[in-house]
């Protein structure tokens, strides 16, 4: 499976081997589908564009405020020990927790912190 991305929105890449196409889904959306599909990776990209753009539109006729695809919160639940050692490590950084982890997540996500 591979990724499209457009406007802050990812979306997924797979194939129906039964209707013969490709479809996909917006990713992380928690009260919203959008979905798409086409029969060439050409066409499922311009169908995944627009369909991001068909949401945004009529958010905006509703005046509502678009889902965003992840909020940028999770929690994470860990072992009183991982939590202590983490802890540890981000006292001798000099940083919070919360700003360690993010730096950790971001190096093995391979993002720019």
């Amino acid at each position: 499976m591979g990724f499209l991305k457009y406007k802050g929105y990812t979306g997924s890449v797979e194939y129906s081997e039964e209707d013969n196409c490709l479809f996909g889904k917006v990713q992380g959306m928690s009260k919203h589908t959008i979905t798409y599909e086409g029969q060439t990776l050409n066409e499922l990209r311009q169908d995944f564009e627009g369909a991001v753009e068909d949401y945004l539109a009529s958010c905006a006729e509703r005046g509502v405020e678009p889902c965003k695809p992840y909020s940028g919160t999770f929690n994470v639940r860990v072992s009183p020990e991982i939590h202590s050692a983490i802890a540890a490590m981000a006292q001798q950084a000099g940083v919070t927790i919360n700003a360690f982890v993010r730096q950790v997540l971001a190096k093995e996500a391979k993002l720019a912190y």
